[in-house]
């Protein structure tokens, strides 16, 4: 239940509206049931010649339809509004969370939290809190109604109503629960199995893989099929169930009309209560999929605020940082699980307006020290100073306004150079981001394109070479003007030539920005101060 206090806290803001739904639904349950009422009360007595006014029921009538209305176009859009604050919610930790943006993460699991969980959150307002509290008060007006005639059939027809509305659906959701992991999973290992098979279409292709990874995602399907078939066995014997004790309420109320088991009632009062009593039952039957969707939703709100367990840093210091700094790590030592550490006691002095790199293999530990540097991690153990300050003590937005980073994996999105450079920006000019293009070496390229910055360059810029792809990425990181500058292998998958061009590119940036290269190797061109060499979690320093 604590997963569900958190969502309730994001929706904090929307519980007087969310709360506006439910009375409004309120209020349309308890229109229908009079509706219900009138309605047989007006059909028994012109059947029996018994003259009655119909103002009442033309009331109830034009009442219900505005409640209906009003009820969908509430409940719906305070929905959609509370998600829209939970998916940004959910963003925003994402983005604090120690594997943010740096590929620990598995895409599959991640599309599944986003969309699947976030989504599944959509049952929780709409299909399981109003259809349950709206049989919380049918309930004793099923009572009320049934005791117009007598207690014994007020006691039966609830018991069969309760069982229907609360009982059934408990069950339901403690099935759904027990089994909501292993659909969760297998569900979310579909998702990767196809993200793989789609994403790595072209090297399947190449090495005649195209079976064996269809093989592996039909077999992902098959395991969910199994676990949703099973799901479906339990929800239909739940519905027959509720079916069957709503037939029987309905029968319970006949035979009191008829004066079996219980004392007749008066035309009149029957013929009124058979009709409250059928459509109050008939409005709970589908009650057991609400507490199938409950389970479901309770794991998938535990999987949504799991984001929060992993949102790396606690510290969130209030320190700024000089225009110029040196960083230096002090005996820093992490691992992304603590009985296994990547860094060991690593100490290094960068100063400012040195440029430095870190190689060393792959697994090494190296874009870990990235992480640490960025504090999208903190260490177990030392500390990194930036210009004498903890990075414990620095404010967040502070520290992402100095220090620049670009991996061999920044995306390019689906979209303009200039909104590729900006990211959301809106504080630099035209002539600011053509200095940054410059200064990449790539302003003559996009000056070449039919729109300039305005020219689309498609999905993970798929309408650039590999080397224009990565010297906007670049452009992108100068235009924040850091002084300090991490590049985690970016000129990873460029070809020789254009890697080292790429990296000649660097030679040129502004002296005064302080540089840290992370690579597996060399190429010859570049202007270093510092080699280090990052191996079996500890670093160590090398002549230049």
């Amino acid at each position: 239940m604590k997963a569900m206090a958190v969502i309730f806290g994001v929706w904090r803001s929307r519980l007087g509206y969310l709360l506006l739904g439910l009375i409004i639904a309120e209020l349309s349950i308890c229109s229908v049931l009079l509706l219900m009422g009138q309605t047989g009360n007006r059909l028994a007595a012109a059947i029996i010649g018994t003259g009655l006014g119909y103002g009442v029921l033309q009331a109830v009538g034009s009442s219900r339809i505005v409640l209906r209305y009003l009820e969908r176009l509430i409940t719906h859009d305070a929905m959609f509004r509370a998600l829209t604050d939970l998916r940004v919610w959910f963003y925003r930790r994402l983005s604090k969370g120690a594997a943010a943006g740096l590929g620990f993460r598995r895409s599959g699991d991640l599309l599944s939290r986003l969309v699947s969980d976030v989504q599944s959150l959509d049952n929780l307002y709409l299909r399981i809190i109003i259809p349950l509290a709206t049989a919380v008060i049918t309930l004793p007006i099923v009572f009320w109604v049934c005791l117009q005639d007598s207690f014994a059939l007020a006691c039966c027809v609830s018991i069969l109503f309760a069982v229907i509305a609360f009982g059934l659906p408990a069950l339901m959701a403690l099935v759904s629960y027990r089994q909501g992991p292993a659909l969760q999973k297998a569900q979310a290992s579909l998702q990767n199995q196809a993200l793989d098979l789609a994403s790595g279409l072209r090297e399947t292709r190449i090495f005649d893989a195209d079976g064996r990874m269809q093989e592996r995602l039909i077999c992902e399907q098959d395991a969910l099929y199994a676990l949703q078939e099973k799901q479906g066995h339990a929800m239909v014997f739940a519905h027959a169930v509720a079916a069957f004790l709503a037939r029987l309420g309905i029968a319970v109320v006949l035979c009191a009309c008829m004066g079996a088991f219980f004392t007749r009632p008066e035309a009149l009062v029957g013929v009124t209560i058979l009709f409250v009593i059928t459509t109050a039952l008939e409005s709970v039957t589908d009650l057991p999929r609400a507490g199938f969707l409950a389970g479901q939703t309770l794991h998938a709100a535990e999987r949504v605020v799991a984001v929060s367990d992993e949102s790396g840093p606690t510290s969130h210091g209030t320190a700024t940082l000089p225009a110029q700094f040196d960083v230096q790590c002090e005996q820093v030592t992490f691992g992304w699980h603590a009985e296994a550490p990547v860094l060991t006691d690593v100490s290094l002095h960068l100063r400012k307006g040195e440029r430095a790199v870190l190689l060393g293999p792959s697994g090494s530990g190296k874009s870990t020290l990235a992480a640490l540097l960025l504090k999208v991690a903190t260490p177990q153990k030392g500390r990194i100073l930036f210009g004498g300050v903890d990075s414990a003590d620095v404010n967040d937005g502070a520290l992402r306004e100095k220090v620049a980073w670009l991996s061999q994996s920044s995306h390019l999105f689906d979209d303009t150079v200039r909104h590729n450079l900006l990211l959301g920006r809106e504080n630099f000019s035209d002539s600011q981001l053509w200095q940054a293009l410059e200064q990449a070496q790539v302003a003559d390229f996009v000056r070449s394109l039919p729109e300039g910055l305005d020219s689309w360059i498609g999905e993970n810029g798929s309408r650039l070479s590999g080397g224009q792809g990565r010297r906007i990425a670049l452009a992108r990181v100068l235009l924040s003007s850091a002084p300090l500058l991490i590049l985690d292998e970016p000129a990873a998958g460029l070809d020789i030539e254009t890697e080292r061009a790429f990296l000649e590119t660097l030679n040129g940036l502004n002296s005064q920005q302080t540089i840290l290269l992370i690579t597996h190797r060399l190429t010859g061109v570049e202007r270093l101060d510092h080699i280090w060499r990052c191996e079996n979690g500890r670093v160590f320093a090398q002549p230049l």
